[in-house]
């Protein structure tokens, strides 16, 4: 295992009160102390403080969001304060996603179907491949690191080392190729497969779209030659290479004939139960099914849905949890819960909703009860996890949020507040105003804050009220899209983007718009029916959303409402005693307040742009360039560009595809 030390590369300083809370929370942990609360307004650079701190106590960390958006912001300034050390990305892979499931009402059975991200599944491989091989490790996680994710020690196990004058015939490392589920592809190499050509085997392998060329003599490897898959040209000839597994869930079954004999007495004491509740067709099918998954592991290995088994392949006892990605951790890291009024009580839900749907499947014979043992943690479990003993005292945790709920304040041995923002920006003046005529005032506001040349946030309660209001100011000429959890997590982070560039002026949404999200541009944000009390006008929704304008000097807030209800009063409060500890404390040291600037650039999102077809990226240069036969020339400059920019991101399949435009181009030339 490398050890690098973590290091900041920033021009930045600790100011405001970000040197305060990096003592603090520092010494704190030094000190032992388990549990800590970061109390930070929006804008005071929470994520900057936590940089120092890592850098501080030098040791590997979790960092859970609740949200895909938000834990791809917080991958990319992670990325790009802590430059030499390992940052990784681990999120759901699926792109859609639906789970096996049963609805008794109708007698509909529902196969799982999921459509996964190529590149996210590459990142979470990277992930897993970064905490085997170093120690300077900032993992930047959704709650789906809550969920199974296969053993590590038989994720581990399945990977192999490979060096020059080794003494491995082909054949065993084509049988472990495939072992480790990998799939050979003599005509195209893609990410997780082989070809085998002669003497020399080539491998893609699951965590980088890399060629590694092993050359054989006899039964001994002679050369090892790492390949630019776009070019062909040689990057490095290493003396040893490490594949990793092509899967995370591998089973290493020694005795297949007892893990059968398991399942099949589970079935049998199960199809008792179904008899004695005179359930025959739920029995029939039970047996028919779990019949059939006992011939594929018996013939096969593994079988589909293979992980509803795990319980039993794993010998664990009845009712306990599967292997997580907090057991790719070592025996000492920290962990850091970003939003955590938001994080905690979605960690919380995710065991209940699994279990619901599980229990139906078993009572209604599609399932074995020990499936219900493949699941995410209950929150109990995921708590007591991460609040390991060690040598060094118990596992420890920081808890980020500007509206700490009482869990994170029961918890917490020390609350440290950061206020103070280094650029001296001030909490926005709120404004309430009534709901009558308010789609025409908020035009006009709006109209007002673009002028300038800010953008304008606007929350509604619901999606259809964001699509609706959305269509109607999109007639009213004005650049506006909207952002619900139905987009797919890679767009938001586009449509994101594209905010902060201009593209568009105005993003509509409900409660995706309230933690986390950077954008310095936005001045305005106007909270539609601000006085309908519930989950997204509560308190600390309110004081959140209030938030999102608090990196603009220009920033102020809009309330639209008809009468002033307790938790309007507590934010509006809340956020005027803030506003007057910063207006002093830029008074005493002569402080003008700047607005926030930001890079653009999103490492995250150069990653993943191959999500989009290569013919729709030609299709809108050639509107761009309005590009006629003799133009053509200048599309092929524009393309060879983005070939050369996608190879040097590692994304060969999409600088291939263009590579192939470019050719079929050219023929019109000719």
């Amino acid at each position: 295992m490398k050890h690098n030390k973590f290091e900041i590369v920033s021009d930045m300083i600790p100011s405001g009160d970000q040197p305060k809370a990096i003592k603090e929370l520092t010494e704190g942990l030094l000190n032992g102390e388990n549990t800590q609360t970061l109390l930070g307004v929006t804008g005071s650079g929470k994520t900057f403080t936590i940089a120092n701190v890592i850098q501080n106590i030098q040791k590997p960390t979790l960092v859970i969001a609740h949200n895909k958006t938000l834990a791809a912001q917080l991958y990319n300034e992670f990325k790009e304060l802590f430059p030499k050390n390992a940052v990784e990305y681990f999120i759901s892979y699926y792109d859609y996603y639906q789970p096996e499931a049963y609805i008794p009402r109708t007698d509909t059975y529902i196969e799982k179907s999921a459509s996964i991200n190529d590149e996210i599944d590459r990142l979470r491989h990277n992930t897993t491949r970064s905490l085997y091989e170093r120690n300077d490790v900032i993992v930047v996680a959704s709650v789906s690191c809550i969920y199974g994710l296969g053993l590590p020690e038989n994720y581990f196990k399945g990977t192999i080392s490979l060096n020059i004058g080794q003494e491995v015939s082909r054949k065993d490392l084509l049988t472990y190729l495939v072992g480790v589920r990998y799939e050979r592809n003599d005509v195209e190499l893609k990410r997780s497969t082989f070809r085998a050509r002669g003497d020399v085997v080539e491998i893609m392998p699951s965590f980088e779209k890399v060629i590694n060329r092993i050359s054989f003599f006899g039964d001994e490897i002679e050369s090892i030659t790492r390949i630019d898959a776009l070019t062909g040209e040689i990057i490095e000839k290493p003396s040893e290479i490490v594949i990793y597994p092509a899967v995370h869930y591998l089973s290493y079954d020694e005795n297949v004939d007892e893990t059968c004999d398991l399942i099949r007495k589970e079935l049998n004491e199960r199809l008792v139960e179904l008899k004695n509740e005179n359930k025959i067709v739920e029995a029939q099918r039970l047996s028919q099914r779990v019949n059939y998954d006992i011939e594929m592991i018996k013939e096969m290995g593994y079988c589909s849905g293979i992980e509803n088994y795990s319980r039993i392949i794993e010998r664990r006892e009845k009712g306990t949890h599967p292997a997580t990605l907090l057991d790719y951790f070592g025996d000492d890291y920290l962990v850091v819960i970003d939003e955590s009024h938001v994080t905690i009580p979605q960690l919380r839900g995710m065991y209940f909703g699994d279990k619901a749907r599980k229990e139906v499947l078993v009572d209604y014979g599609f399932r074995l009860p020990c499936a219900k043992d493949n699941r995410p943690l209950t929150f109990d479990e995921f708590y007591n996890k991460i609040s390991f003993e060690n040598n060094n005292g118990q596992g420890q945790k920081i808890f980020i949020s500007a509206t700490p709920a009482e869990f994170e304040r029961k918890e917490s041995s020390k609350i440290v507040e950061q206020i103070i923002r280094p650029t001296g920006l001030l909490d926005p003046e709120i404004t309430v105003k009534p709901t009558i005529g308010q789609i025409q005032d908020l035009m006009k506001e709006a109209k007002s804050a673009i002028e300038k040349g800010n953008r304008v946030l606007v929350t509604t309660l619901t999606k259809k009220m964001a699509e609706e209001l959305t269509n109607y100011l999109q007639n009213q000429n004005l650049k506006v899209q909207y952002l619900h959890s139905e987009v797919k997590s890679l767009e938001r982070v586009e449509i994101l983007r594209d905010l902060r560039l201009g593209e568009f002026d105005i993003l509509v949404g409900v409660n995706l718009l309230r933690e986390g999200l950077d954008i310095p541009e936005v001045s305005l944000v106007a909270i539609m029916d601000a006085d309908k009390e519930g989950f997204l006008r509560c308190e600390t929704s309110l004081i959140q959303t209030i938030g999102r304008s608090a990196r603009n000097s220009d920033g102020r807030v809009i309330m639209y409402a008809d009468k002033i209800t307790d938790s309007m009063n507590i934010a509006i409060e809340e956020t005027k005693r803030r506003r007057e500890i910063q207006l002093e404390h830029n008074k005493k040291y002569n402080i003008t307040p700047k607005t926030v600037k930001k890079s653009i650039q999103n490492n995250l999102l150069s990653l993943v742009q191959s999500y989009r077809s290569t013919e729709d990226i030609v299709a809108e240069q050639m509107v761009e360039l309005n590009v006629q036969t003799k133009d053509l020339p200048k599309l092929l400059d524009k393309l060879e560009e983005d070939m050369h920019k996608a190879a040097k991101l590692l994304d060969f399949e999409r600088a291939i595809q263009i590579r192939d435009e470019i050719k079929k181009i050219k023929s019109l030339i000719n």
